[in-house]
């Protein structure tokens, strides 16, 4: 039996990936110890999803163990070596604000974690591919120097803009501000890349863009489309933190995610960057996802537009995710901006 070791396995994306890969056959471990909850408090906790999860997946196992902790994640490299096919890791401390009031632990996470995970990899599973979760913060305020013009409810690109389809794998990390979170996960991102293609080891880093989908536990620091229609339903408000609240995101499902996971996993390369996030096909402005709320759960939301931004958001950023579906041809996305908050609407529900 085929083992997958999945970390961060009751946030978004690990719960996602811990069903995709149980139905594929997959015995599969979970690392994760809901610092979510630590993080942004009690309403963020991810305890429920891992009540779910064990509920679902009878060859589910989830260990409570922090990613800082090597001896406690090489006891389990070591027990079930032979047997691990794939590692996944998704955990991370997610967000902007956090990382600048904690940097020694944003770091310590972000970066020592996934070295830990790599190491232990190299040394018991080097055959097993090694997924990374990475994030489109490694450009940090870079795509905000591009020729970005306004609109009525967004900020864009004219169409002959050379970025007008996204950013590419190739677009500068250089010369930015970052944000504390955006630095510790570029050097998670480049350490992988390390491994890849100065060890050998089958890596990929996965730039995600705004990742979403009913599992998530939104926040007001992380989360942006699951807090946005949890805090608009429930509250009636939003709070739109700076550029008039037209900041431009692009939108992925977890499920379309998880799914460039097993491409990726079926046919592994070394060393190896893809841009992900909804691209051209699935993207919305803050003014239109609380439009779009508004017209299908018949609702009014109070909004109000805080004019500071935070340091090192995006005024626009859209993946050009060309590259990868050069690279695997079979993926194709299911789910659009619009399928997107109709299902997280429903789950409010």
């Amino acid at each position: 039996m085929s083992l997958a070791i999945i970390t961060g396995s009751t946030g978004l994306v690990g719960s996602e990936t811990v069903n995709f890969f149980h139905d594929k056959g997959f015995d599969v471990i979970g690392i994760d110890n809901n610092l979510r909850k630590f993080f942004f408090g009690k309403s963020s906790s991810t305890d429920w999803i891992k009540t779910k999860l064990i509920k679902r997946n009878k060859n589910f196992k989830n260990f409570n163990i922090d990613i800082r902790n090597f001896i406690g994640l090489e006891k389990i490299f070591k027990k079930y070596r032979k047997k691990i096919s794939v590692i996944i890791h998704c955990a991370a401390q997610p967000s902007h604000d956090y990382g600048k009031n904690f940097p020694f632990l944003d770091f310590n996470i972000n970066a020592t974690g996934t070295l830990n995970l790599l190491e232990l990899t190299k040394k018991f599973c080097p055959d097993a591919p090694f997924i990374f979760m990475s994030t489109n913060k490694v450009y940090g305020d870079n795509p905000n120097k591009l020729n970005i013009y306004e609109q009525k409810t967004r900020w864009e690109l004219k169409k002959t803009d050379k970025n007008y389809k996204g950013i590419k794998e190739n677009f500068s990390i250089d010369n930015a501000t970052h944000s504390f979170f955006g630095v510790s996960k570029t050097y998670a991102d480049l350490i992988v890349q390390e491994y890849g293609k100065n060890i050998g080891l089958k890596t990929v880093c996965f730039r995600g863009g705004c990742i979403t989908g009913p599992n998530h536990s939104g926040a007001s620091l992380h989360g942006f489309l699951s807090y946005l229609v949890k805090s608009s339903l429930n509250q009636r408000k939003y709070n739109l933190i700076g550029y008039k609240g037209k900041q431009v995101r692009d939108n992925l499902h977890s499920n379309d995610l998880v799914s460039c996971f097993w491409e990726f996993y079926k046919k592994p390369r070394a060393g190896e960057v893809y841009n992900m996030g909804g691209g051209r096909y699935s993207n919305c402005s803050i003014i239109e996802a609380l439009d779009l709320i508004e017209k299908i759960a018949k609702v009014k939301i109070k909004r109000k537009i805080i004019k500071t931004p935070r340091v090192g958001d995006h005024i626009w950023y859209i993946s050009d995710t060309s590259k990868f579906k050069k690279h695997y041809s079979k993926w194709k996305q299911k789910y659009n901006t619009k399928k997107i908050i109709e299902e997280l609407i429903d789950h409010q529900k």
